[in-house]
């Protein structure tokens, strides 16, 4: 059957700051380098989300196992292979190749929803596509950009065919951290216009576009990107370390200290709360008025 399509949430943060310009400062801020890297975030979301779609199936109970204790989920799911074959196989692989990345090994994980992919029955593009997308990531994940980004252009062909917007806008974002990692940021760009059409909601996108323009010294257009990433996902932190940056960068020193300090103020013990203290400590304590 086909799998349940269904959007990333993102999590954690506040944002804010309104950039109009402004000399870049001294600071040697480090660079939040998405969309170069791979997105664990993503799997994990999607795994919980395809699990309460699932509901007490076979599938549905093999990826809730596939979180809770991946290494007996991987025997679980190859014994399960052992009962199949053919297009009843790809559920099996989908489930094996989620528990292999939890553990870490995007090789056989992506190996895993590649046969699942292609054992999949050929008119069920949703299936095909989430399974591609999926390899894909395992791919960025194991360093592999020049892979992952055939895997996705075929993964994105089968979203269109299915003619699921949301679906194609993900796999477009992928492609498009794929090409951030191959240094190719103009077609990431364009990769990343498309999936805002494609997506519109899809808050992961505006952020990696903010970040990729920001990057590219268009900190306008980074700005009013990174706007509607804080609309759509008001309690991200990594749009607020984004958000910061280019305030940062475009000057507006006050706006970053907002920005940051929301970060630690909404999640103290996470990973971008660590960030965004690292940064305010480069600024150094607030200049108090006179």
């Amino acid at each position: 059957m086909p799998m349940p399509l269904m959007l990333l949430p993102l999590i954690l943060a506040q944002s804010g700051p309104m950039v109009s310009g402004g000399a870049a400062p001294s600071l040697n801020l480090p660079l939040i380098d998405r969309p170069s890297g791979p997105n664990p975030r993503r799997s994990r979301q999607q795994v919980a989300a395809d699990v309460a779609a699932s509901g007490p199936s076979r599938l549905g109970q093999c990826l809730a196992g596939a979180g809770a204790d991946p290494d007996a989920t991987v025997n679980a799911a190859n014994l399960w292979l052992r009962e199949t074959s053919g297009a009843a196989s790809a559920l099996p692989q989908l489930c094996l190749g989620t528990a292999l990345s939890n553990i870490g090994n995007w090789a056989q994980a992506e190996a895993a929803f590649l046969a699942g992919r292609d054992a999949a029955a050929a008119d069920d593009h949703p299936l095909r596509a989430r399974l591609g997308a999926m390899a894909g990531n395992a791919a960025l994940a194991d360093n592999d950009a020049p892979h992952a980004l055939a895997t996705l252009e075929t993964a994105a062909q089968d979203a269109r065919t299915a003619r699921v917007a949301t679906l194609t806008g993900e796999i477009e974002i992928d492609r498009a951290r794929a090409l951030v990692a191959l240094h190719r940021e103009d077609e990431a760009a364009s990769e990343l216009a498309d999936a805002r059409v494609s997506a519109p909601e899809n808050a992961l996108g505006w952020l990696l576009s903010a970040t990729l323009s920001r990057r590219m010294g268009h900190l306008a257009e980074a700005q009013a990107q990174i706007e509607t990433a804080a609309r759509l996902a008001p309690a991200d932190g990594e749009i607020g370390l984004e958000a910061g940056v280019i305030a940062e960068l475009a000057g507006h020193e006050a706006a970053a200290r907002k920005s940051w300090q929301s970060v630690v103020d909404a999640a103290p013990d996470s990973e971008a709360a660590t960030h965004a203290r690292a940064y305010l400590a480069q600024l150094g304590p607030e200049a108090k008025p006179q």
